[in-house]
């Protein structure tokens, strides 16, 4: 398909092209809506429902994995049935059940509405990857796939603040009833979208989700699929341990937590316009291999500095920061590329991949909350150095489908 026919492929007659590139950004931006809004909260969620913040962050940990589980459903039933009709149905449960978490009276029927909200949630990010792919050609694909995860990345920068700020005239319950607000945005936005999938897979419904082990098969998707979820490790233990380590750790309040976070998610905001201005000099190789050793230089500079002051913390992270999110562009596209076929599926595996190895890292950095800082750098370090090698030894695969780069570079 040529860029004209993609092009064509985008004139929705509701929503345009701006609209369309929108509502797939607000569709991939359901993971930090939906956690970062009320991040401010939590430590005292946890005290309003007497729990400890263990129990507490159930409510993220259960999120991340019912989501990842939930694009796994999604992901083959678009590809079986469309796309529209999957994001209606997985849309509206998520709306309701956000209103159930407002609603809740104690901590385990908000980590019950918490599991369904992801589920129905996790329709959106599965499906905004696949329509991605639906209606760019491999060319367009990238400056697209930088836009909507700058657009994306917003999200955490102003989620916290405006939670924080909410806080002042409501209490978390507000904070859920805002998140039911932004699901039936999305739902009014997946009404008015036309059909972006032209071929649709035409067997039963059991080998409809059976595919998604068709495509798990392919070594070059697998293989970089494991190789670039493992940043999602580092990126949510310090999503994860944020509030904690800026509340309760440096004493801070909820707002100022706000600011030194939204530093930090600035970091993620350039990096997609980083990797676009960097690839006009060096080869996607050279790119995704400095970012990873930026990761492990700044994991050790954490470890050293991080403990010292809120600003020196929040300025050591920032590299790595940047490194995490500057990878995903490249590396979604590769991904991308490596499927002609089952895009929903391919795109099933790539958000449940990315959000299990987050519940891992969440999960890892909650045993130690006496040292999160030491433990947040050396999670840095030792997953940059596992991903330079990885990436070292795959990308020279004679299996792996390169993907031109975008501009004449010297390989590196």
């Amino acid at each position: 398909m040529n860029i004209a026919s993609a092009r064509r492929q985008t004139r929705q007659r509701y929503l345009g092209d701006k609209g369309l590139i929108a509502l797939i950004s607000l569709l991939s931006a359901f993971v930090p809506l939906s956690t970062d809004l009320y991040l401010p909260a939590l430590p005292g969620m946890a005290d309003y429902f007497g729990v400890s913040p263990d129990l507490a962050n159930l409510t993220l940990v259960m999120f991340f994995l019912s989501f990842g589980a939930g694009t796994l459903i999604w992901g083959p039933l678009s590809d079986r049935y469309g796309r529209r009709p999957m994001l209606l149905i997985g849309i509206s449960l998520y709306s309701a059940a956000s209103i159930g978490c407002a609603l809740s009276t104690d901590i385990y029927q908000m980590i019950a509405f918490r599991i369904l909200e992801a589920i129905g949630g996790s329709s959106g990010f599965a499906v905004a990857t696949a329509m991605i792919k639906d209606v760019y050609d491999v060319r367009s694909r990238e400056p697209i796939l930088a836009v909507v995860q700058t657009m994306v990345l917003i999200s955490p920068v102003s989620a916290p603040v405006i939670g924080a700020i909410l806080l002042r005239f409501t209490s978390w319950r507000g904070l859920f009833g805002a998140l039911a607000f932004i699901g039936l945005m999305a739902l009014a936005g997946s009404a008015a979208l036309q059909e972006t999938l032209e071929r649709r897979y035409s067997g039963p419904l059991s080998h409809a989700l059976g595919r998604l082990y068709v495509v798990a098969r392919n070594p070059a998707f697998a293989s970089l699929l494991v190789l670039f979820s493992l940043p999602s490790i580092s990126a949510m233990a310090f999503i994860a341990s944020s509030s904690y380590i800026y509340i309760r750790g440096f004493g801070l309040n909820e707002l100022a937590y706000s600011y030194f976070f939204a530093f930090n998610a600035i970091g993620m905001i350039s990096s997609p316009t980083i990797y676009l201005r960097l690839s006009r000099r060096m080869s996607r190789r050279s790119f995704v291999t400095m970012c990873f050793g930026v990761m492990i230089l700044s994991g050790m500079l954490i470890v050293i500095l991080g403990t010292r002051s809120p600003w020196m913390f929040a300025a050591v992270l920032l590299p790595a920061t940047i490194a995490a999110g500057a990878v995903r562009t490249p590396g979604t596209n590769l991904m991308l590329e490596q499927q002609r076929e089952d895009t929903g599926s391919a795109a099933a595996l790539m958000s449940c991949s990315g959000i299990t190895a987050g519940s891992i890292g969440m999960s890892l950095i909650s045993l130690n909350r006496g040292n999160m800082i030491p433990v947040l750098g050396m999670m840095y370090v030792l997953i940059g150095i596992l991903c330079a090698t990885l990436w070292l030894y795959i990308s020279q695969k004679p299996y792996v489908t390169r993907v031109p780069d975008r501009y004449a570079v010297t390989s590196g």
